[in-house]
């Protein structure tokens, strides 16, 4: 069952649209927890929320599944995340983990990926100090 479900999964994250964004119920479990580097949620209501606000806040947003790998009752995502914002491409490299309940709804999802260098970098003075902290920590 959860293979039918990560498929579903990964075919609505590839087309998502603000008019899909209602189907998250069909893959998530009610009280799934779902965590990102700027968000930490429960629920539906919650993870449908962060999908709307990322259409709010860039343009054209998209990801690309790249990677699949599945256990027992979990599974990793790698992904590319493309999106536009002030006519300017991002593409940001992330993965995602997923835990899927005795139903074979997702009851967890944790993304992983590095907003510093994916949005931050670019901005003058931010980007200028990331950059030196970066480069300090390192290894040569």
């Amino acid at each position: 069952m959860m293979d039918k479900t990560l498929q579903g999964l990964i075919d609505w994250y590839q087309s998502i649209c603000p008019e899909s964004i209602g189907r998250a119920g069909e893959f998530y479990a009610p009280d799934a927890h779902f965590v990102d580097p700027f968000n930490d949620v429960h629920g539906v209501p919650a993870i449908e929320k962060i999908f709307r606000h990322m259409f709010t806040q860039v343009e054209q947003p998209r990801f690309v599944v790249k990677d699949v790998c599945t256990g027992v009752d979990q599974a990793s995502l790698t992904w590319d995340f493309n999106f536009s914002t002030g006519g300017r491409l991002y593409v940001v490299p992330g993965a995602t983990f997923l835990r899927f309940d005795p139903k074979g709804q997702v009851c967890m999802h944790r993304d992983y990926w590095d907003p510093a260098s994916a949005l931050f970098m670019g901005l003058p003075l931010i980007g200028w100090v990331l950059r030196a902290i970066y480069q300090r920590l390192r290894a040569q």
